[in-house]
């Protein structure tokens, strides 16, 4: 998958970004020593948290070691991605870097392993007392946010963001799922040196500046709907759509040929649940050969899915940006976009768009298998968190 937003300028050395409150850089995952070449584009710390976020053509093991041996008195948080957001908007190939200073910054990361089959109460208590130890440690610091970084092959978001919520209380969350550019094959975590599988990490943060934690989605569900009569939700699995084998019968509510189904159709034509008073995307992520469905998030039997139509994908970044910037335009935006979204705007031509608004908005970011927003797991969206610098500047 090639994008239109792609970076050449960044083919040799590490490229930083001082701008703003936050310190960015990126290199080529083919760069020799590409941390060190990240660690001297980032400039001075001392940072209270490094995060990675490394294409699948890097050595992930490898640029984890070195960012250990580099940032030893520093948290750092990485993972494998389905696609980079860096200098350049849409990028691939890159290992981008994200710094967050100690002037203006406290943050304390936690590894949480073996989420398939997680105990909920140990790990509740665990993230309680940490944000409380935060809290009394640095009272000067107002706002404060949480990021989650999980396993996108684990199929065990949905119950891990349900967990972690109620235990961060008025801490507002948002993350995204580890990818393998579109292989679905090794996705993976790492903490301080330790990498991980069937696993997250969860930084919770508190900030000097004003931050602003979103979800964004440019999908209407439309009246076409669908109900989910045969599953294996331990294994997000579909079999049966309206009693007829599930392939088939969503190839004919969107009108597509059951044989041409892929990632593009995907894309195209998602379907969402409605949750509350609102559409949650259920992204497929892809077809087996027994003509069952693979979803990105949970699913079950008795589930009613609507199909939902996309509105102009940059139209719609433009205006969400826009409203971030109501009062005060941030100077940095951290951001977790669907895999879906970036092929989505591969198919309609509009990657090169979609990455200059991410690029004068100065997104950093990745691509991921399924974003989190508070207490939910979610595809085709953007979460985040923007940063505003104060008034005085």
């Amino acid at each position: 998958m090639s994008s239109d937003g792609g970076a050449e300028h960044l083919a040799g050395q590490a490229y930083g970004n001082a701008q703003g409150v936050l310190r960015t850089a990126q290199v080529a995952a083919c760069q020799t020593d590409p941390v060190a070449h990240l660690a001297e584009a980032l400039g001075p710390g001392p940072f209270t948290m490094v995060a990675l976020f490394v294409s699948p053509a890097a050595a992930f093991e490898a640029v984890v070691a070195e960012a250990e041996r580099l940032f030893p008195d520093t948290d750092t948080v990485a993972c494998t991605t389905a696609g980079e957001i860096g200098g350049a908007g849409y990028e691939e190939g890159q290992i981008v870097a994200i710094g967050f200073p100690e002037t203006g910054f406290a943050t304390t990361s936690l590894m949480i392993e073996g989420i398939d089959a997680l105990a909920p109460q140990p790990v509740m208590d665990r993230i309680a007392l940490e944000r409380m130890s935060l809290q009394d440690r640095e009272l000067g610091m107002e706002d404060s946010f949480a990021f989650l970084v999980v396993d996108g092959l684990s199929l065990s978001e949905d119950t891990l963001a349900a967990t972690i919520a109620p235990a961060l209380r008025e801490m507002p969350v948002f993350g995204g799922s580890a990818g393998d550019g579109t292989a679905f094959n090794r996705t993976l975590v790492a903490l301080n040196g330790l990498v991980a599988s069937n696993a997250a990490v969860l930084t919770l943060a508190r900030s000097r500046y004003r931050t602003e934690v979103f979800s964004l989605d440019h999908l209407v569900p439309t009246d076409q709907q669908m109900v989910v009569t045969d599953a294996d939700p331990a294994r997000r699995i579909v079999k049966e759509i309206n009693a007829e084998p599930a392939a088939r019968e969503y190839a004919r509510i969107v009108g597509k040929d059951p044989e041409q189904l892929d990632r593009f159709t995907f894309a195209s034509h998602p379907v969402a649940v409605r949750i509350g008073s609102t559409h949650h995307v259920r992204a497929i992520q892809q077809v087996t050969d027994q003509g069952d469905l693979v979803f990105f998030s949970a699913i079950d039997e008795g589930m009613v899915l609507s199909v939902a139509t996309p509105q102009d994908m940059a139209r719609h970044l433009r205006r969400k940006m826009a409203e971030l910037s109501a009062t005060q335009m941030p100077v940095n935006i951290i951001g977790c976009d669907c895999i879906l979204r970036r092929i989505e705007a591969e198919q309609s031509q509009q990657s090169r768009e979609l990455s200059e608004i991410l690029a004068a908005h100065n997104v950093t970011g990745f691509s991921t298998y399924g974003e989190q927003i508070g207490p939910l797991h979610v595809n085709h969206t953007m979460s985040g968190v923007a940063f505003y610098a104060p008034a005085d500047g």
